[in-house]
C-alpha cells in the first residue's frame, strides 16, 4: 500500500512540523475544556441564584450536550470550517450566558454545545489523522490539553469571584473568539489527508466507516464515556459541597481535572507498561470502585471525597483516548465519522441529567452518582469489541 503523509503540501513533513501545525487545535482545545466544563463548578452557585431543584439542573447538562450532537453531526464535512465556525457560535452562547435567566439559559447553552460539537469534533479528528504512527499519543496529548482548559475553568471562577459569574463568562467567550482567529491558519481539508490511490474511491462509496455492529458498539461506548465523565464532572463538586461544609465546589472540580490531566500525561508510560488493552480494562475496573465507595459510604470526611475525586480523575483518563484511537485505527477519516461523535453527545445530554432526576428522586446524590456507575459497567462489558485488532491494523502493519 502507498504510504500516506497527512498535513503535507509539497512532500512528507516531520512529527514535529505535523505537531506545530496543530498548534491551532491545541489552543482550542484548550479554551473548549473550560467551556465544556464549566456547568461543575458554577452550578451551586447557579441552583442557589435561581432556586431550582438537582432535576431542573439537570436539563442544563442536557441542553449544552443537545447542542454537542447537533455541532457534531456536520463537523466532519469540513473540519477547518467546524472549529473556526463553532469557536464563534460557543462565544455567543458564553456571552448570552452572562445576561439570561434559567429559561433563556437553555438556547444560549444550546448554542455553546452546538458551537463544541462542531469544533472538539473536527479537532479529534484532525489530531487523530495527523500523524498515523503516533496516533494514541497525539490524542491524548490534544485530552490532555483540553484537561488543562477544564483545570483552568475552576480556578479562572475563582479569580473571577462567586458573584462574578458574567465577568467569567465574558472572559470565556472572549478567549473562544481568540481561538476562532488562530484556528484559521489551519490547512484546507484537502490538505489534512492527501489522497490515497485506490482507498479514495472505496471510501466514498463506503457510507459507513465500519460494519454497522462494531460501529454500534463504539458509538456506545463513547456515548457512555462523555456521559459518565461529564456526570462525574457536572455532580461530583455539588456532592462535595453536600458531603462536607469543608469543601468548595470549584475546588473538588479542580482536583477532578488535575488528576484526569495528570492520567492522560502518564498515558504514553501506561500504554508502554501494560498494553491499550489491559489499560482499558484495568482503568474501567478501578473507576468502578471508587464510584461504588461514593454511592455506598454514608459519612464520608472531606479528605475521603477529596481522595475519590482524585481516584476518579486518574482511573477515567485513559478511556476516552484510548477508545478513539481504536477506532480511528479501523475508520481513518471518513465522511460519516460525525454522525459517530454526534451519537457521543448523547451520553453528555442524558446521564448527567439523569443523575440529577435519580438524586430528586431519592433524596441524594449518592444514589444519583449510580447512574454513572451502571454506565462505567456496560464500557467494561464493551471491552472486548472496543480492544479487539481490526484487519485494518494488520494491513497497515504491512506498508
Amino acid at each position: 500500500m502507498p504510504e500516506i503523509t497527512p498535513l503535507t503540501t509539497d512532500g512528507p513533513r516531520t512529527r514535529t512540523d505535523a505537531f506545530y501545525a496543530l498548534g491551532p487545535i491545541f489552543f482550542y482545545f484548550f479554551v473548549a475544556g473550560i467551556a465544556t466544563v464549566m456547568l461543575g463548578p458554577l452550578l451551586p452557585s447557579l441552583i442557589g441564584r435561581w432556586h431550582i431543584q438537582d432535576a431542573q439542573a439537570g436539563t442544563l447538562f442536557t441542553t449544552t450536550f443537545a447542542g454537542q450532537l447537533c455541532g457534531a453531526w456536520f463537523a466532519t464535512r469540513n473540519l477547518r470550517a467546524s472549529v473556526v465556525c463553532g469557536a464563534c457560535i460557543s462565544a455567543v452562547g458564553c456571552a448570552w450566558m452572562g445576561w439570561t435567566n434559567f429559561s433563556t439559559a437553555h438556547v444560549a447553552l444550546f448554542c455553546v454545545g452546538l458551537g463544541l460539537g462542531a469544533g472538539l469534533t473536527a479537532g479529534n479528528v484532525i489530531s487523530g489523522i495527523a500523524i498515523p504512527s503516533a496516533r494514541t499519543r497525539v490524542i491524548a496529548l490534544l485530552n490532555m490539553t483540553w484537561g488543562a482548559g477544564a483545570i483552568s475553568c475552576s480556578l479562572l471562577v475563582r479569580a473571577c469571584g462567586a458573584g462574578r459569574v458574567r465577568l467569567f463568562f465574558c472572559v470565556l467567550a472572549a478567549c473562544l473568539v481568540a481561538a476562532a482567529a488562530f484556528a484559521i491558519a489551519l490547512p484546507n481539508d484537502s490538505k489534512l489527508e492527501p489522497e490515497v490511490v485506490g482507498e479514495t474511491d472505496s471510501k466514498e462509496k463506503s457510507r459507513m466507516p465500519m460494519p454497522l455492529w462494531p460501529l454500534l458498539l463504539f458509538s456506545a461506548a463513547m456515548l457512555l464515556f462523555v456521559g459518565i465523565e461529564n456526570a462525574l464532572g457536572g455532580w461530583l463538586p455539588s456532592y462535595g459541597v453536600r458531603t462536607s461544609s469543608a469543601l468548595l465546589a470549584s475546588s473538588i472540580a479542580l482536583y477532578f481535572w488535575v488528576a484526569e490531566m495528570t492520567g492522560r500525561l502518564l498515558l504514553a508510560v501506561l500504554t508502554d507498561l501494560f498494553g491499550e488493552a489491559s489499560l482499558y480494562r484495568g482503568s474501567v475496573a478501578l473507576l468502578i470502585v471508587a464510584e461504588v465507595v461514593l454511592i455506598v459510604a454514608k459519612h464520608l470526611s472531606a479528605g475521603g471525597v477529596v481522595a475519590l475525586t482524585l481516584l476518579c480523575g486518574l482511573a477515567i483518563a485513559p478511556i476516552y483516548p484510548l477508545i478513539l484511537s481504536f477506532f480511528l485505527a479501523r475508520t481513518g477519516n471518513h465522511p460519516r465519522l460525525g454522525r459517530v461523535f454526534a451519537a457521543a453527545s448523547l451520553g453528555g445530554a442524558t446521564l448527567p441529567w439523569l443523575t440529577g432526576v435519580v438524586s430528586t428522586r431519592f433524596h441524594g446524590l449518592r444514589a444519583g452518582l449510580a447512574v454513572p456507575a451502571v454506565g462505567t459497567v456496560l464500557l467494561l462489558l464493551l471491552a472486548g469489541v472496543i480492544t479487539s485488532t481490526p484487519m485494518l491494523s494488520s494491513r497497515a502493519a504491512e506498508r
